[in-house]
């Protein structure tokens, strides 16, 4: 239609959505699109056609995981889409592989959490430059224009690590991956922000930045062991997810250093660990946003846009 027409393959698709939308033409998941039967003849497929959206994470590890697919799919099943989930094991290749696969199923939207990786993967940037839609979380893209859903983790890492200077915490351990996307980024933003408004210089010093290799290839535990071991002076530590936290409690307790009473430890959603403060993230809140950001797009609007979702902070 696009070449029959002169138009772009965008105006052919949204032409498409319009009539399907004004009841002229119907969808059938993985046959096409069809004219519609005028009423009182019989039809080959059910009329009860719905959008199909396709779900792209990297992994199922996590509670913050698990949770997001939860919330997705009951927000998407209330809005009558049927969902589409693959797990790429955090492989960028994968990853690309999904999106192409699902843009030849003809899925009518994404909702994709990005493989945590150096550069975000070109097939997400041409469905942004193609207007897809789309909606990432828990990331969002810097130079492009398009729909993201994440928390707060710049003001919420900045409000607990304010709260431990407050009360006296001076060495504090900052605990994460290299910086490769927005969320490690806004995080290392967050603690030093809190540090530069408490008067507190920067000490990289007391930074343990781990490769992402060293976390695939099961080394963390053994170098975040070392880093603490070479400071005794540390009375807190920050960490930026539950993996590093899990890794940063059980090298403390090998150090012999309680938790909280000799090391505080404070680290974003790492909720089953005993004494440990958490910063949680309101996952069916950015869950149900995304569904909504997205059911806007599959209406024809495009005005691309990052929300934020408030984290909140439950100290021991």
């Amino acid at each position: 239609m696009a070449a029959q027409y002169g138009v772009s393959q965008i105006t052919s698709k949204n032409a498409l959505v319009g009539l399907v939308e004004e009841g002229l033409l119907v969808r059938f998941q993985g046959k096409g699109t069809f004219v519609r039967m005028p009423e009182g003849e019989p039809a080959t497929a059910s009329d009860d056609v719905r959008s199909t959206i396709a779900l792209i994470l990297p992994t199922m590890k996590t509670k913050v995981d698990q949770r997001l697919l939860d919330g997705i799919e009951r927000h998407c099943s209330e809005a009558g889409y049927e969902l589409l989930v693959r797990i790429t094991r955090e492989s960028q290749e994968e990853e690309a592989k999904a999106v192409e696969r699902f843009r030849e199923r003809g899925v009518d939207g994404f909702i994709i959490f990005p493989v945590e990786n150096e550069s975000y993967n070109d097939a997400i940037l041409r469905l942004s430059l193609d207007r897809v839609p789309l909606v990432l979380i828990d990331r969002f893209l810097r130079e492009i224009k398009t729909y993201s859903v994440s928390s707060a983790n710049l003001e919420g890492t900045c409000a607990a690590v304010t709260d431990l200077i407050g009360r006296g915490h001076r060495s504090i351990v900052y605990l994460s991956p290299e910086i490769t996307n927005s969320v490690t980024d806004e995080r290392a933003k967050g603690f030093e922000q809190a540090l530069v408004d408490s008067g507190l210089p920067i000490d990289k010093q007391l930074w343990c930045m781990l490769s992402l290799e060293s976390i695939a290839k099961q080394r963390a535990y053994d170098e975040i062991l070392r880093f603490l071991e070479g400071k005794p002076e540390a009375t807190a530590v920050f960490a930026v997810n539950s993996e590093l936290a899990r890794y940063a409690y059980t090298a403390l307790r090998s150090l012999r250093k309680r938790v909280p009473a000799d090391v505080e430890l404070v680290a974003f959603d790492a909720y089953e660990l005993d004494g440990v403060s958490v910063l949680s993230q309101r996952e069916d809140e950015m869950s149900r946003m995304t569904v909504e950001l997205l059911t806007e797009q599959l209406q024809g609007i495009f005005q691309p846009r990052r929300l934020m979702v408030p984290v909140d902070y439950r100290k021991v």
